[in-house]
This record gives structure tokens, C-alpha cells and sequence, in this order.
């Protein structure tokens, strides 16, 4: 019988589209767009301005109703895919950017569509982030009993390694924290990328605790002056723990001389990280062997497999030779969280025992799937072929009158600048100029930076899209903004 005070029922909703057939046209519209968008990536700007417009369309409130998904895509083509950062262009080379790849994209929309929380469970997902991290071992020349995380960069990456460094000093930190701990030190080139830093003052140490080791004319670190600030730590009272070596200098591209940075972490007793974030890779090519041939005898090891592997964002990775030290570091069993004998916890031995998130997205598929497809010998040629390239690109510079070389070209990075050897010019301010005007035209862009105080130019080519002729394009229009500022300027003064 129907109580007369009761309410009258509400329909009960879910996020599933009403019409399923409607939602696999607009999905195979989606998909052609992106793929045509992809195939025709070279005949696009390499980077285009937001305008104003634009970015007032991102100032609206909050949405309260519903509108149909076809017309939020079309918000999205006329308002987003336009204005792209450039890294999927073939002439990008700013920072140290992977392009990505038409078929991985497929892989991060079966990813999404699963919607799997890579933490624990016997599901599949955890079977392949283990192959993963398995393929990475391999990779680096790791034992297999060694352990590590797929992470979203390299900069996480770093910061898992070092609360691992600095655990190990003493096995009561994770209770009574670094309070009761003498000053801990780690040690860095001055050209350690600044997530080092940031690590540091996340886990206790400090920004003062991050001694910076000089670099030689190469931009290696000098392991003489690293010897040097450990025997000063020691005398201080002061805890050395960790050395950074840098394979792949965020800069200029250099290699630490892993040899000596070893045997003062053996000679000493410290912990031997490497940020190799995109540089860990060159492990891959034979005629790095000589350079590389200690990078397997670190305690740790960071890089990222969404820059030279064109992986897309994120895929970072951390490796740890001590899996038991690794583990103890974060492991912490909940029992909401802890493996059942039978049933869906079951399975492998949570991610979570190596790293600090619990909820984790199935960031290894894409790499799975892209592995698979190529083959790790393709990204060995495709590596190469950066590396060769920016040769050729130093090759061009080194024969310009107008240009210089900034640093040696050691890997896939060059620095230089303009210079017409001409007396009385400001080449900080004319560099920036060209450089700025280079990426407003949508030509090329190479990102910037400062050596020995001077600012340069510079292209950092992990681009599988890259040929010879997108450096030859570079040059000439460099050469060409050069010479209009330069007469630019000259018509200011003679006004």
C-alpha cells in the first residue's frame, strides 16, 4: 500500500551517454580529427599565441546544466587544439620535450577506458607494469632483484631515489624523522637540474644541505672538488649521504664521469643516484658503452620514457638496485590495503610499497603497447639519428660567420648564439629577441639558456620528427631575424 508522506521517486542517473550509437559517431569523428591533426602536424605553426579571446573563454563559472558533448568538441577544436604547446611539431626542440606518438595515443584512450587503479589487485594491469619495470632493468643493465616505479616524470623520479638515499642512512627516520640527525649532505653538479634542489628541501635536507660540485669546461662535474666538499663535510660534522651524477645535463647535454663519481661513492660510502632523465637512454647505443659503462652500478636511477622514447606524458621511471631498501622506505600495510590470499587482493605486491601514491593510473600500457610495436632497437636507430642531427646542426653552426658555439655538443643538445662579431652590440638582449621572434613566426623552437653568463640559444632534439632539412630552416632563419634586428636597431639610432 502506498504511504501517503512518501516522496514521489527520483530516476535514478549514471554518467553513461542516453544514446551509445550518437556517442561512436562523435567518437570516430574524434579520432579521425586527432589522427588527420597528427598526420598534417608539419604543415602547422609550431606554436601559435593564445589570443585574448581565447583565453576569456576560460573565465566562465562553473558549468550547472548539462550540454551535449558535440558541442563541448567543438569548444575544444576552436578553442584548445589550436593553441598547442609545439612539442609534437617536427621543428620543437625547447626544453627536453618528447613528441609522443599517433599509435600511443590510442594506447592512453584503451588506458582511459579501462579506468584501472594500478595500485593492488590480481588484475592484468599489474602484470604489466611489473613487465614494464622489468624492460626498464634490462634497459639500465639492473639485476632483476632490483625494484622501481613508473612515476609521472623524472623530477618525481629523483625525489623517490633520494628519500630512499637518505633513509638508509639510519633505519629509525621514517619514526622519529631527520630531527634528531646530524646535517645530511648530497652532492650535485652546478648543472643539476633544479629538481635536485627541490628534493632536498622536500625531504629535510634542505637547499643549504645541496652542496654544488663545479664543472669542468665540459660542463662534467670535477670529481677533485667533489672529494674536496666531502672531506669539508666531514670535518664539519656533517653527514655526506648521496652523490648526484647527471647523465644528460639539462643544459648542455653532459655526461658526469660516472668511473670516478662511483669510486668516491664506494671510497666513501655513499649512495650513487643518476638523474638521467632523458640521457639514461644513450645506454642504449654501443658508442656510448665507454661513458656508460658504470651507470649499472648505481644505487639509483631516474630518467623518463616520455622524452626520448616519445612515450606520451607521463611516464617517468625510478630504479632501485635494493629493492628491501626501497621497499622499506615507503611500504606501509594498511589493512584496508593489505593482499588476501584469494580473490581481487590477490596479486603482485602493491605499487604503493615503492612510492608514495596509492592511486595510480595505468601509465604502463602505453609504454607496453609502444614497446611492442617498435622494438627497442628502433629507439636505439631513432636515438642515434637525434644525436647525429645535432651534430650536423653543430657542423652548421661551426661553418657560419654569424654563429657560435656556446658549449661542446657532447649528446642531442647545442647551444650557440648569434654573433656578426660586430662591436657594440648587446648580444643578450639581440639573442633573446631573435629567439623570441623565431617562435612567434611558428617557424621553429629552440628553447634558452645562460652559460658562463651569456644567453644562448638552444635545441634539445628528441624529436622523432626532426630531418636534416628542419636544421637547415633553424639556421637560415636565425641568420635572417639577426640581420632585420640588426638593421632595425640601426634605423633607431640614426633617428
Amino acid at each position: 500500500m502506498k504511504n501517503k508522506y512518501s516522496k514521489p521517486a527520483v530516476k535514478e542517473e549514471s554518467l553513461d551517454p542516453q544514446d551509445w550509437s550518437e556517442l561512436k559517431k562523435l567518437g570516430n569523428v574524434m579520432v579521425n580529427d586527432m589522427v588527420h591533426f597528427l598526420q598534417t602536424i608539419r604543415e602547422q605553426p609550431v606554436w601559435t599565441k593564445p589570443p585574448q579571446s581565447v583565453k576569456n573563454n576560460f573565465k566562465s563559472p562553473l558549468p550547472q546544466s548539462s550540454m551535449q558533448l558535440g558541442e563541448v568538441y567543438d569548444e575544444f577544436k576552436q578553442n584548445i587544439l589550436p593553441y598547442y604547446l609545439g612539442n609534437i611539431h617536427p621543428r620543437y626542440w625547447s626544453w627536453v620535450m618528447g613528441t609522443g606518438t599517433p599509435q600511443s595515443m590510442f594506447a592512453e584512450m584503451l588506458a582511459a577506458g579501462m579506468n584501472c587503479n594500478v595500485g593492488i589487485g590480481d588484475q592484468a594491469p599489474m602484470y604489466v607494469d611489473q613487465q614494464v619495470i622489468d624492460w626498464c632493468k634490462q634497459m639500465m643493465n639492473f639485476p632483476a632483484e632490483s625494484s622501481g616505479a613508473i612515476v609521472s616524470s623524472a623530477s618525481v623520479a629523483n625525489l623517490n631515489a633520494l628519500i630512499v638515499a637518505r633513509n638508509s642512512v639510519s633505519s629509525s627516520i621514517r619514526r622519529t624523522g631527520i630531527n634528531g640527525q646530524r646535517k645530511m649532505v648530497i652532492y650535485a653538479s652546478t648543472e643539476a637540474h633544479s629538481c635536485i634542489q627541490k628534493a632536498a628541501e622536500i625531504i629535510g635536507i634542505g637547499s643549504d644541505g645541496v652542496r654544488k660540485v663545479k664543472v669542468n669546461d665540459k660542463y662534467e662535474m670535477d670529481t677533485v672538488h667533489l672529494q674536496e666538499l666531502i672531506e669539508e663535510d666531514k670535518k664539519e660534522g656533517n653527514i655526506p649521504i648521496c652523490v648526484v651524477a647527471n647523465v644528460g645535463t639539462v643544459n648542455t647535454g653532459a655526461i658526469d664521469p660516472l668511473d670516478k663519481i662511483f669510486w668516491t661513492c664506494c671510497k666513501e660510502n655513499l649512495w650513487m643516484h643518476v638523474d638521467g632523465a632523458f640521457g639514461a637512454l644513450l645506454k642504449l647505443l654501443p658508442e656510448y658503452e665507454e661513458q656508460l659503462d658504470c651507470l649499472e652500478f648505481a644505487d639509483s636511477i631516474a630518467f623518463d620514457l616520455h622524452k626520448w622514447m616519445s612515450i606520451p606524458y607521463e611516464a617517468g621511471m625510478v630504479l632501485v638496485k635494493d629493492a628491501d631498501a626501497h621497499r622499506n622506505t615507503f611500504a606501509l600495510q594498511a589493512d584496508y590495503i593489505s593482499n588476501n590470499e584469494r580473490g581481487i587482493a590477490a596479486g603482485p605486491e602493491p605499487t604503493s610499497n615503492f612510492g608514495f601514491e596509492l592511486s595510480r593510473n595505468f601509465k604502463a600500457l602505453k609504454i607496453w603497447m609502444s614497446l611492442k610495436e617498435h622494438g627497442i632497437e628502433k629507439f636505439a636507430r631513432l636515438i642515434r639519428q637525434n644525436v647525429t642531427q645535432a651534430k650536423y646542426l653543430t657542423d652548421l653552426i661551426e661553418q657560419s660567420e654569424e654563429l657560435e658555439l656556446t658549449a661542446p655538443t657532447r649528446t642531442n643538445i647545442v647551444c650557440f648564439r648569434f654573433n656578426p662579431q660586430t662591436n657594440d652590440l648587446d648580444l643578450d638582449k639581440l639573442n633573446k629577441e631573435i629567439l623570441m621572434r623565431l617562435q612567434e613566426s611558428g617557424i621553429a623552437a629552440p628553447s634558452y639558456t645562460r652559460l658562463n653568463g651569456n644567453y644562448c640559444m638552444r635545441v634539445a632534439n628528441v624529436n622523432h620528427r626532426t630531418i636534416k632539412n628542419d636544421l637547415d630552416v633553424l639556421v637560415n632563419e636565425i641568420i635572417k631575424i639577426g640581420n632585420q634586428v640588426m638593421k632595425e636597431e640601426e634605423v633607431m639610432v640614426d633617428c
